[in-house]
């Protein structure tokens, strides 16, 4: 049986609608919002008239205002609000405490327009930020957030912060600091050198289980690895932190009036790092480790010797800031495991078949943690965006908006 040629699926590549799929009475409308703390956000609000309910898409490092839910969440009977957080594709400035503001300043928006119900559809990378969104809009105003990782104050209880009465998840990753995590390659010896290299520890040599044609890592090795990720994360976090420590200790000499010219200078820098080598998890490489669909390759390509040391990719450049809070798998609060407890509204999970970046033992963890008495788990054969595996299926992207208009039939407020 014939496969479809490889495309790259990072992000939201792939994600965008069937313009034939939309309902001919759609009406569409632009707005520009502004946060509780000064920020501005842009949205794109779809509607054929007279929807009680509207669906939230929305992704922290991107922007899809044709994606392909929305034709879909339509033919259900609800509004369809697609937004933007104020970093889109800006890993420079993406803290998820302020990307739950920017949500906030949606769902507020939408509130104002009389939506009567409020649906959250998080995809992909999404869902870590509906999860968090959804865990601090069902705490007391001052139980919630007060701090960014890194320390920064966040307005998290001026916000409202509108409880949503349903969420829907769609090939949610465990978030986008678990994500890098579980991707890093730990055999990096010097974060200054991105050709150093442990090899002990390097998933792509043959003497570590690695074939061009699939891998197989040898059990004590993939616990290594693991283990060797962990630590990675947690000295760029020691790095991190101590770039914010220098920062305060120059601010602090400057309030107290002893600042020398170097310290004013490291008051006002903000530092900025790469972070080479963050294509490597073992699971796109050995089929037989969380076995789906999958065919090999990562969301980025098929060789890893290219996309592993490529300049485009996940988390390649931060802020000691955007690190702590999206990127560190050990510091970011945006986990959808970690905010699943405190998710009790109804919500539904689908998981496509041959997600490489999505593995079945992470959504069973997911659906085991949430805190909702209803909960379902939907799987849908397709990749991480639903695309068909093989010439003439159907598309998982159409199967999957079935699935979410069965599950809102009796939810959803018509």
């Amino acid at each position: 049986m014939s496969k479809i040629e490889f495309r790259p699926l990072a992000g939201l590549r792939g994600a965008q609608w069937d313009e034939a799929r939309l309902p001919s009475d759609m009406r569409a409308s632009v707005h520009t919002l502004t946060t509780v703390d000064g920020a501005n956000v842009t949205g794109y609000l779809y509607r054929r008239g007279g929807e009680r309910a509207v669906c939230c898409l929305m992704h922290p490092r991107e922007i899809l205002a044709t994606h392909y839910l929305v034709p879909e969440l339509l033919d259900a009977g609800a509004a369809v609000w697609v937004q933007g957080s104020r970093a889109a594709g800006n890993d420079l400035r993406l803290e998820h405490e302020l990307a739950v503001l920017d949500v906030d300043a949606g769902t507020a928006f939408l509130k104002d327009r009389g939506y009567e119900q409020i649906v959250l559809v998080g995809n992909s990378g999404g869902g870590g930020l509906y999860a968090y969104y959804t865990e601090q809009a069902n705490l007391p105003a001052a139980e919630r957030a007060t701090r960014t990782p890194a320390g920064r104050p966040v307005k998290l209880s001026e916000a409202s912060l509108a409880r949503p009465d349903l969420v829907i998840l769609v090939a949610p990753h465990p978030g986008q600091g678990l994500l890098l995590m579980n991707a890093l390659d730990p055999s990096v010896t010097d974060e200054g050198d991105p050709l150093s290299v442990d090899p002990a520890l390097f998933p792509f040599s043959v003497e570590n289980g690695f074939a061009a044609d699939g891998a197989r890592y040898a059990p004590d090795f993939v616990s290594r690895y693991r283990a060797g990720q962990r630590a990675r994360v947690a000295r760029i976090d020691a790095a991190a932190q101590a770039m914010l420590a220098e920062r305060a200790a120059a601010r602090k000499a400057l309030k107290a009036g002893t600042g020398s010219m170097a310290e004013r200078l490291a008051a006002g820098w903000q530092q900025i790092f790469t972070v080479p080598r963050t294509d490597a998890d073992l699971r796109n490489w050995d089929l037989t480790l969380d076995p789906t669909d999958r065919s090999l390759g990562s969301l980025w390509g098929t060789d890893p010797f290219k996309t592993n040391m490529n300049g485009v990719g996940f988390g390649k450049v931060c802020t000691p800031e955007s690190w702590l809070s999206t990127w560190s798998g050990l510091s970011s609060r945006a986990s959808v495991v970690r905010c699943a407890p405190a998710i009790t509204q109804p919500c539904l999970v689908i998981r496509f078949t041959a997600d490489a970046c999505v593995f079945p033992a992470e959504l069973d963890a997911i659906v085991a943690a949430l805190g909702a008495a209803d909960k379902a788990c939907v799987a849908i054969r397709g990749t991480h965006h639903g695309q068909p595996l093989t010439p003439g299926e159907p598309s998982g992207q159409a199967l999957a908006g079935a699935a979410i208009r069965d599950w809102l039939q009796d939810r959803l407020l018509a």
